[in-house]
This record gives structure tokens, sequence and C-alpha cells, in this order.
């Protein structure tokens, strides 16, 4: 399935786009980040969150919406 992945911060800064299309043949989001991290190493050291569909989710969740977001941690205030 194609998943439209949108990026966010300093994650963008880091893949250097805002958003693109991924080919995605698993079904676990932990799948879903293993492909984001080889094609992006240094984000293996950041922390960030995962978004489907516009709802923050885990890494046991099934990969189910066409759309997902990386989102660096948000500041409080």
């Amino acid at each position: 399935m194609k998943i439209t992945v949108k990026y966010f911060g300093m994650i963008a800064e880091i893949t250097q786009c805002d958003e693109e299309i991924i080919d995605f043949s698993g079904s676990m989001m932990s799948e879903f980040l293993k492909i984001v991290h080889s094609k992006y190493p240094e984000l293996k050291n950041k922390d960030f969150q995962i978004a489907q569909n516009q709802e923050l989710v885990a890494l046991k969740t099934s990969v189910t919406g066409q759309e997902l977001a990386l989102l660096p941690p948000f500041a409080g205030g």
C-alpha cells in the first residue's frame, strides 16, 4: 500500500521534505518504522511520535491508514 508520510519540525529538517509517499507492504507500525530508519538513519537517535490519520499510535499498532505523520516532541506551556 502507498502511505502518505508527513514530517514536521526537526524531522522535516532531517528528511529534507515535508511529505512523501512510501510504498509499504508490512502490517505493523514497528515494521514501518524500520523502513523510515533505513531511509533516514539519523532518525534512530531522535525522539518522535507517530500519528495515523491524525491520532497518536504505538509501535504495536497495525498500519491501516493512508496517512502517517512523524511528530517531534511538543514543548509545554
